[in-house]
């Protein structure tokens, strides 16, 4: 399904192939050779999504551009079934297997791989030949690459990134505030924009 978003709308190379089950909306570049299979969902909320030569979407995968970061995928990248990747940039030859994340304004050097539900956290960088173990996460730049359940160290790194600042730019709430209140005001105001779309 090809979706009309803010005026722009999806272009597909005529050598690649998009299933009739996956969702194209607003400004996305799907190029030559390129492969987005069923169920598939690729938007740009406010930012382009670009899929680089001959790369492969696979099922159930989401790829989200914003406004402060576009999305862009480089030559010959393979995104595993039921990964998203939001605002971020993959170049080229680069493996994301099933399950992964991928966050705002982090970039993915050529020939790295993110194994099976690996994350690569906000603004953080992975140097070239790089890899992610399964279910680790990468977070930082300079990165560190570590284990799901050492939080603490996770944490020290991920904090001064600034989720919220950064995303919605809200501030992060004093303790025993929450931010939903606040977020899901903002964010479903942006969403909204929706409103207006017209299915190709």
């Amino acid at each position: 399904m090809l979706i009309t978003h803010e005026g722009l709308s999806p272009t597909v190379h005529p050598t690649a192939y998009v299933a009739p089950t996956a969702t194209l909306c607003g400004d996305v570049r799907v190029g030559p050779g390129c492969r987005v299979l069923f169920g598939a969902v690729l938007t740009a909320e406010g930012g382009p999504v670009e899929v680089g030569e001959g790369s492969i979407v696979m099922e159930n995968a989401v790829l989200r551009g914003t406004r402060r970061d576009p999305l862009a995928l480089g030559r010959k990248v393979l995104v595993g079934p039921t990964s998203y990747l939001t605002g971020c940039q993959v170049e080229n030859e680069v493996f994301l297997a099933t399950g992964s994340r991928v966050f705002n304004g982090a970039r993915i050097g050529t020939r790295s791989e993110v194994r099976i539900n690996g994350i690569v956290h906000l603004r953080t960088v992975l140097p070239a030949d790089s890899m992610v173990p399964i279910g680790w996460v990468a977070v930082g730049d300079p990165v560190r690459i570590l284990p799901p359940d050492d939080h603490a160290a996770i944490w020290s790194v991920q904090k001064d990134l600034d989720f919220p600042g950064y995303v919605f730019g809200l501030d992060r709430p004093a303790d025993g505030e929450s931010l939903m209140p606040a977020l899901s005001e903002r964010f479903g105001r942006a969403l909204g924009r929706h409103g207006n779309d017209q299915e190709i």
